[in-house]
């Protein structure tokens, strides 16, 4: 992607940038502090979804090279490789799972401290089914005045065809993309708010089926929608272009999208290692930076860009999908059955409401549904859950990053949470309404109807020690 002839060029530009920075060029503060970066050819890895755009438009806008980075960007296989590549070094950094940092920091999986300096979006997510299923659906689904479906659907709409398939003995199987997914949580906690048990993990079963009345399993991000025309899985939930891609080939019918289930959930993060943040601290403010600008050309102006943003994404080195797909959810919509077409202008929020911002709650609340489910056999007391959120969550970097940029005139003051404790305050904003506060997250999960509750664990195939 990036060639010698444009690095020739970087040199220059990055030399303008620290003569900006200098303030040695008008127009910006003199105050500002010069950066030089230890490692200044970064390769970065992503997987083919509409959520890698800071990366993106960080590379097409020149952002990286603006700090002095000649970055090339590689699309991943699976989340495994992704994940993989960075702890080997071959990735110098990568697009993630929120869940992927958290859970190799504990060891679940593969162990190794992977830290976050910036969350990449809010929301972004969709769950679909089958043409076959949304029949099936349909007659349990008040609809409107227009006779259009009532949303959001709620998973009791989908507990007796789950019954059915069963009463035939037939496993009603669903696609996510990763075990510590966004997705694989996000599935679970929609189907559990509609009476239908997503399994558990145990100390020897990783496969989250224990109990399971839905049998939920991986599939990589772009495979879903043939997978599920094949007829292996019956629905799944995932990032987007791939909801989208089903309505256009007429095989499936998302249901609801991520934003119905969280109002403005934190959705991927851009992951390095630990030893990468200490090695080449001004490399990792560099990258903060040119992703933070990234952010905000996403966003501003209420969302101008986006059209622009969708043809950059559409070319087949990023997620190589049409653009007219991408830009169904790209541009403030979102299509549910064919030809119903709805509002959704938050589906990808990229920078405002402090999208990008690594907040510790937002870390919690997937460290929460890890022990929900049996990825953290254990209880953990409340102080466990915020220690590890520190560990791996670094807003220290962000704030940093931001401070510089505010100072060389390229972001504004009140964008940023500079004086946050790194909680949210405790929301509602769910599909079932109960609130979540990360400050009590042992309270939270006792509150959650399915699922490990205080001192309950997993041994062999049941649920002890309640």
């Amino acid at each position: 992607m990036g060639t010698f002839d444009r690095r020739i060029g970087l040199k220059g530009l990055a030399l303008g940038t620290a003569l900006t920075v200098l303030g040695v060029v008008s127009g910006t503060s003199a105050s500002a502090e010069m950066l030089f970066p230890e490692k200044d050819e970064l390769t970065f890895g992503f997987i083919k979804l509409t959520d890698m755009a800071p990366l993106a438009i960080a590379y097409e806008k020149h952002f990286f090279e603006d700090e002095g980075l000649y970055v090339t960007l590689e699309p991943q296989a699976n989340w495994k490789v992704l994940l993989d590549r960075v702890i080997t070094g071959e990735l110098d950094g990568a697009h993630m799972l929120a869940g992927q940092p958290l859970a190799a920091t504990i060891g679940y999986g593969t162990e190794a401290h992977i830290i976050t300096p910036f969350s990449m979006d809010l929301n972004g997510n969709g769950i679909t089914v089958s043409n076959e299923v949304w029949e099936m659906m349909k007659p349990n689904i008040p609809t409107n005045a227009d006779g259009k479906p009532q949303h959001p659907i709620s998973a009791s709409a989908l507990k007796p065809v789950v019954e059915d398939f069963r009463q035939q003995g037939k496993p009603f199987n669903m696609g996510m993309v990763f075990p510590v997914s966004t997705h694989n949580y996000e599935l679970r906690y929609w189907l559990a708010a509609g009476g239908i048990h997503p399994g558990y993990y145990g100390e020897n079963d990783t496969t989250g089926q224990i109990k399971a009345d839905a049998l939920l399993s991986v599939t990589p991000p772009p495979q879903m929608p043939s997978t599920l025309e094949a007829g292996t899985i019956h629905g799944y939930c995932v990032g987007e272009p791939w909801n989208q891609q089903a309505v256009f080939m007429e095989i499936g019918v998302p249901v609801i999208t991520d934003y119905e289930i969280w109002k403005n959930n934190p959705e991927k993060v851009f992951g390095i290692t630990a030893e990468f943040a200490e090695k080449y601290p001004n490399t990792a403010l560099a990258v903060t930076k040119a992703l933070i600008r990234a952010a905000i050309w996403l966003d501003e102006d209420d969302n101008a860009n986006r059209q622009e943003a969708v043809e950059i994404l559409s070319k087949p080195e990023y997620v190589g999908a049409d653009a007219e797909v991408i830009a169904n959810s790209m541009t403030g919509t979102f299509e549910y059955e064919k030809g119903d077409k709805r509002p959704v202008p938050d589906f990808n929020v990229f920078f405002r409401y402090n999208a990008t911002y690594p907040f510790y709650s937002d870390a919690i609340w997937y460290l929460t549904q890890m022990r929900r489910w049996g990825q953290i056999p254990e209880a953990k007391p409340d102080s466990w859950y915020d220690e590890t959120a520190r560990t791996v969550y670094r807003p220290d970097i962000y704030l940093k990053a931001a401070r510089m940029l505010v100072e060389e005139g390229l972001a504004d003051e009140a964008d940023f949470p500079w004086d946050t404790d790194g909680y949210r305050e405790p929301t509602d904003a769910f599909l079932d309404g109960i609130e979540y506060d990360g400050r009590a997250p042992n309270a939270y999960i006792d509150s959650l109807s399915i699922g490990l509750k205080g001192p309950e664990q997993i041994k062999g195939t049941e649920v002890t020690g309640g």
